[in-house]
């Protein structure tokens, strides 16, 4: 698991990194998940080990361990909000349209996303069913 955790802080720290080098708005921890998902994403498309299979359950144990905790982080906002709620008067109206049409856009596009990879991964299914049914025609046994 401490392996795991590391290997995560590892990617947002080049997150933090390649943020202040580059000195975009894009907070560092956004970054270093952006790398991670390209590495977790390279290491599948090419098959390569790059890891263990054990470091990867540890990965995926220790991930889903965070992500259990992860409303916790919305406290603090939370508090901040209403810390400072006076901020809201007079564009209220505005900030409550925003929430609404950017949480049905994300909620849009995710499912687009979804979609999309669905439908990838039962292209390459069906794919290698057929050719699998087409190797058995032929007599010859293959995986």
């Amino acid at each position: 698991m401490l392996h795991a955790i590391f290997f995560i802080f590892l990617f947002q720290l080049l997150g933090e990194v390649i943020q202040k080098l580059l000195q975009i708005t894009i907070p560092g921890p956004v970054i270093g998940l952006v790398l991670l998902v390209i590495f977790l994403i390279a290491k599948e498309r090419f098959g390569k080990r790059w890891l263990s299979e054990t470091f990867e359950r540890d990965l995926i144990a220790t991930s889903e361990s965070i992500l259990r905790y992860l409303p916790l982080l919305f406290v603090p906002i939370g508090v901040g909000v209403v810390l400072h709620v006076s901020l809201f008067k007079g564009t209220l109206l505005q900030v409550l349209v925003l929430l609404v049409v950017g949480t049905c856009s994300t909620i849009a596009f995710t499912a687009w996303v979804m979609q999309k990879v669905q439908d990838k991964t039962q292209e390459k299914r069906l794919a290698k069913s057929h050719l699998k049914g087409e190797m058995e025609e032929k007599g010859d046994k293959h995986d």
